[in-house]
């Protein structure tokens, strides 16, 4: 499900923001690992018509055409990434920050705040050249991602090392960030020479080397960009058209707007269609359109209750939930499959043994590429512990099965044998012998019989038990033999039905062994697989503490490039603190992280073997 047509995502009610639940509907939907594009700023700076130019609509986002803010809260618009298959394109236009109207500072920060929580590429929206007064204007806002350490922490538990707050945590979930300035009429340049771009953004975001307060006020939003944003990217935009035309804008032509700001905002969508990544998680979880809707409830959920929004709380809410699906979806798909590939009853117990390993297998897979953060283990043991006892529950039917058809079947088979013995066929001289034959006669049928199960043995081995007493009986009053021929016949009869119980015995003991087997090819499996996801884990954090590290190199050579020592002491700290990180995340141990859970298999196999203890004694 998609909505192409904008769907307010958080509302905004008289100064309350909820979260839409038709929007999170929608984005339950989505399957598919999702980029979203967020847009913030001033209102009246054009927002909204960006966006519709990346959603590929003349109309959709409302533009507005007064000096009052038109967008309220955030709206979404939900579509197929026209350049990333399997990927859904996810538009977020905000509410206008700055608006007079709404007399409150505090929607601004949660706005702002929100956007770069669910973003994986944030766009920053003003009017004309970046100088003081845009700083300014800016740095009330940017004043907010500095409070994100306390508004909306990375961590439950703020750590804290030598004093020195760790905001690398941030930057593995801050979205990239791009600042787009429109209705540009100046020339991009700087100590005379011309600029591009973003060498015009870099050359902005200097740092003054003084320590007064107003140069600390001056540092302050550009320290902010650096810091937290690891990717930066700007877009300059000419006017559209003349100013009498502007409030038009959502009704003109390309041809009657200035070709330069068409192919400005060509270049825009085609960047953000070719460069926008993914919205993950720290670690490298991918986020799909279910999971971005249980962030923006969680996060809701905690503006609304007066809390401050905490990122590993949420993501422990998103991964309780996505794993407690994930347990959901494996179990279904092995009981589909099982049901899919089982023809009951089985001809032997180690044929529906070996479909249960393939379909464990299956079921494993989709949990582990389902599943997240299952730090514990707990909803990986909660799914092998499912699937243990549906496998029970198949083994049960087809014991039934068997029962039922072989039962059938020999009735069926034995009706004659009954009939005979009714009839008074076996109570001549002899009789005996002609007994033996036609009980020999329904065995061989019966062993003719396809397809007869597990139970086979067992329901042919109550049968002879149920003969018993009239072969004693036709045995004792057949005039043909004598007393040592009728006690040699008696024993006869003993040894076969030992041989029988023997033999029955034999089969339930190999059909026990087959179940422990299987159990611990079912625990090789598990063990294996998340072996393997448990690696792959720890290569994406090794990867991403690679890139965080990165960052703050070069945030390090830039401030030793301008001269800037002085800002350089905490940075070296959190540097030396991220490669301690990475040293410890090397030196750890797959077997170590897997040690509980091995304890917890020993103890379902335990538990496997004295079930079937208990059974065999039961039954002796």
């Amino acid at each position: 499900m998609e909505s192409e047509v904008p769907l307010c995502l958080i509302e905004n009610v008289k100064g309350q923001l909820r979260a839409n639940q038709k929007a999170l509907k929608v984005l339950s939907a989505i399957t598919q690992p999702v980029v979203v594009v967020a847009i913030v700023g001033l209102y009246r700076t054009g927002k909204s018509y960006l966006m519709n130019k990346l959603a590929g609509k003349r109309t959709g986002f409302s533009l507005g055409s007064t000096v009052q803010s038109h967008t309220k809260g955030i709206w979404m618009c939900c579509l197929p990434h026209p350049q990333k298959p399997d990927h859904t394109l996810v538009l977020l236009d905000t509410e206008g920050l700055g608006d007079v109207e709404k007399g409150d500072s505090q929607n601004d920060c949660w706005i702002f705040a929100l956007a770069i929580l669910l973003s994986s590429t944030f766009v920053y929206n003003s009017m004309g050249v970046i100088n003081q007064q845009a700083m300014d204007q800016l740095q009330t806002l940017l004043s907010y991602v500095t409070e994100l350490t306390d508004r909306i922490r990375a961590r439950s538990s703020p750590k804290l090392h030598d004093g020195v707050e760790d905001s690398a945590e941030f930057v593995s979930f801050f979205p990239d960030f791009m600042w787009t300035l429109r209705d540009m009429t100046l020339s991009l340049e700087a100590d005379g020479r011309s600029l591009t771009a973003d060498e015009y953004l870099e050359y902005s975001l200097k740092l003054k080397k003084g320590t007064t307060d107003d140069d600390k006020k001056y540092n302050l939003p550009r320290l902010c960009i650096r810091k937290f944003f690891p990717k930066k990217k700007c877009f300059v935009f000419y006017p559209p058209a003349e100013w009498k035309k502007l409030s038009e804008l959502e009704s003109l032509q390309d041809k009657e707007l200035d070709s330069d700001f068409v192919k400005q905002t060509e270049d825009f969508c085609s960047f953000i269609f070719g460069s926008s990544k993914a919205k993950t998680l720290p670690g490298g979880i991918k986020v799909n359109g279910a999971r971005l809707g249980i962030l923006v409830q969680t996060y809701m959920d905690a503006i609304s209750s007066g809390t401050v929004p905490c990122l590993e709380n949420a993501v422990t809410t998103l991964a309780q939930l996505t794993n407690s699906a994930a347990v959901q979806k494996a179990t279904n798909h092995y009981n589909e499959r099982m049901a899919q590939r089982m023809r009951l009853p089985t001809d032997i117990l180690q044929e529906l043994l070996d479909v249960h390993a393939a379909c464990e297998k299956e079921a494993i897979a989709v949990f582990m590429e389902n599943s997240f953060k299952d730090d514990q283990l707990e909803f990986q043991k909660e799914l092998l512990v499912s699937i243990e006892e549906r496998k029970e529950t198949f083994m049960r039917q087809n014991e039934a099965a068997s029962l039922s058809h072989c039962q059938a079947e020999l009735d069926k088979l034995s009706e004659s044998l009954k009939e005979s013995i009714l009839g008074g066929v076996f109570s001549v001289p002899g009789g005996h012998s002609l007994y033996l034959e036609a009980r020999k006669k329904v065995e061989q049928d019966y062993e003719r019989v396809p397809r007869k199960g597990v139970k086979a043995s067992e329901v042919f081995q109550n049968f002879l038990k149920s003969q018993i007493t009239m072969e004693e009986s036709i045995l004792n009053s057949d005039k043909a033999l004598t007393e040592s021929q009728k006690a040699l016949e008696a024993e006869k009869t003993k040894k076969e039905a030992a041989e029988k119980e023997l033999e029955l015995s034999r089969q339930q003991q190999k059909e026990t062994e087959e179940k422990i087997e299987a159990l611990k090819r079912s625990i090789s499996e598990a063990i294996n697989q998340m072996e393997e996801k448990i690696l792959k884990e720890k290569e994406n954090l090794q990867r991403e503490q690679e890139r965080i590290l990165d960052h703050k190199m070069k945030a390090l050579e830039i401030l030793v490039q301008e001269g800037h020592e002085w800002q350089c002491e905490d940075l070296k700290k959190e540097i030396k603190q991220r490669e301690e990180k990475m040293q410890a995340m090397k030196d750890s141990s797959v077997s170590g992280l897997l040690e509980g859970t091995i304890g917890f298999f020993r103890e379902l196999l335990l538990n496997v073997l004295s079930s079937e203890i208990k059974r065999i004694l039961r039954e002796l």
